[in-house]
């Protein structure tokens, strides 16, 4: 059965589509970006600070269905530079355990919403 997972810990949707979908015991996120859900302003401008901020919304939206970085599988990445992809790696690394880290793909796009620098979702099993 598919659950709708939504906290006020991440950011709100800003079109037709959840948070997240729990179906089964398998999470699907929403692509997040780094918008601070306690002000709803879009933090921009420093690519490390807009990942850490994309991170805490990813870990909301796991907490939200009694998960953590550790239940994460697969990620995806999309960022507007691929010359920003080590100071990415570098925060998005700290969420995780090398040994158990999650499989991932990271695409170059020419255009985020909101014009951010970084977007990314994750695939989450309990």
């Amino acid at each position: 059965m598919k659950k709708i997972i939504e906290t006020p810990n991440a950011p709100a949707p800003i079109g037709p589509y959840s948070q997240a979908v729990l179906f089964d015991d398998t999470l699907y996120t929403s692509g997040q970006i780094a918008i601070d859900p306690a002000t709803s302003k879009l933090i921009n401008g420093d690519i490390q600070k807009e990942t850490t901020q994309v991170m805490k919304n990813i870990g909301a939206v796991l907490a939200a269905a009694d998960m953590n970085f550790e239940h994460v599988l697969k990620t995806s990445i999309f960022i507007k530079d691929m010359n920003d992809f080590q100071k990415i790696n570098e925060v998005y690394g700290s969420f995780f355990n090398e040994a158990t880290a999650p499989a991932r793909e990271t695409v170059e796009v020419a255009r985020l919403p909101k014009d951010v620098n970084v977007e990314i979702s994750v695939l989450a099993r309990k």
